[in-house]
């Protein structure tokens, strides 16, 4: 590992120096066009905020993710799958895909079902590429559980499109969606290099440096958007790492549990309630956080710390069956933190502290 420090360094330098110049512009690009976010309705925001910000997050990504391959070789640690070659490629062409499908939706704001048919497609990209989820180990014994066909393509689909979505709709607060991808993308990162997968663990690599280089710009208050270029973009990199150098669905799961499962409450709570599942309201658990009276950075900081723990679970956890549990032990913690926030009338507390 030491001696490929410099290539590591390099890779993260390149995704970070070129978010961090390029969001600027891409504010500015913004401006010009006219994608911007205004004030009204579920928009709490002051002023008028482009929505561009997705522009750089995905050039610095992929400027980083190009320099791997075609740098000289002896900077970055040397391939041991065969087929990584054709993953990488099915890695930017998919996000590249669907950041373009998410800045057409942000400049003409398409409906539901347009969205769903781009997630769908990005998708099929990835499939294509053999970025798909054909087994997952076992948690109540040895070895793996392998899925028929039918079930991988409907398996990772729902994966990819549900990692989409969530990520798309955690982005409803300053720094929000960013900060979470970037631990996510940190925690792949290390377990990845824990076990030995040296040449993959370069690409999440590149997602950290990537969104860190944005959030500068993006953390409260926000002078720039990711829009649905960026979330879309974030979503489906996430995804795509989950998979590729074997399978770290289950860091995701945990990094990623509380956004999750806050996406499962609010579907069964619009489908109890009879709205409709995909309607995009403050029922958000942090938008209810906002409105009960959190402040944006208080509770942006708090899914960092809820994300970082449980992300380090699933890097301390060896053994299968503990991950499974500590699953269930993130699913009543955040079930919890679900119910106590429903059940709290608006303006209780004033800047995260409770009105006597």
């Amino acid at each position: 590992m030491q001696a490929y420090l410099p290539g590591f360094l390099l890779v993260f330098v390149i995704a970070f120096a070129a978010a961090l110049v390029i969001t600027p512009l891409a504010r500015r690009a913004g401006r010009t066009l006219d994608v911007q976010d205004r004030p009204g309705g579920k928009r709490r925001h002051r002023g008028i905020v482009p929505r561009t910000g997705g522009v750089a997050m995905y050039a610095g990504f992929t400027l980083a993710v190009l320099a791997t391959m075609l740098l000289p070789r002896a900077l970055f640690p040397p391939s041991q799958d065969p087929g990584e070659l054709t993953r990488l490629t099915g890695l930017l062409l998919g996000a590249t895909a669907i950041f373009l499908f998410g800045l057409v939706d942000d400049r003409f704001e398409l409906g539901s079902r347009a969205q769903y048919a781009g997630q769908f497609v990005a998708s099929l990209i990835a499939i294509a590429f053999t970025i798909f989820i054909e087994r997952v180990n076992n948690p109540f014994g040895a070895g793996q559980i392998v899925f028929p066909w039918p079930v991988v393509g409907l398996l990772t689909i729902f994966w990819f499109t549900g990692m989409m979505n969530t990520v798309n709709w955690l982005d409803g607060l300053d720094g929000l969606a960013a900060g979470v991808s970037c631990t996510v993308a940190a925690f792949i990162t290390v377990h990845m290099i824990r076990e030995g997968q040296l040449s993959v663990a370069l690409l999440p690599l590149a997602l950290v440096g990537a969104t860190l280089g944005f959030l500068p710009y993006n953390f409260n208050p926000a002078k720039v958007f990711m829009g649905s270029g960026g979330s879309y973009f974030l979503g489906w990199a996430v995804a795509a790492l989950g998979i590729i150098g074997g399978a770290k669905v289950a860091t995701v799961l945990l990094a990623m549990g509380l956004p999750i499962l806050d996406v499962a409450w609010l579907i069964y709570n619009r489908w109890r309630h009879g709205g409709h599942p995909a309607f995009n309201g403050r029922d958000h658990l942090h938008h209810r956080l906002l409105d009960i009276g959190f402040t944006q950075r208080q509770i942006v900081l708090g899914y960092y710390v809820f994300c970082a723990l449980f992300g380090g679970l699933a890097l301390l956890l060896e053994n299968r069956l503990y991950k499974i549990m500590a699953l269930g032990v993130l699913g009543a913690a955040a079930l919890a933190v679900l119910v106590w926030a429903a059940h709290q009338p608006a303006g209780k507390y004033t800047n995260g502290h409770r009105n006597i």
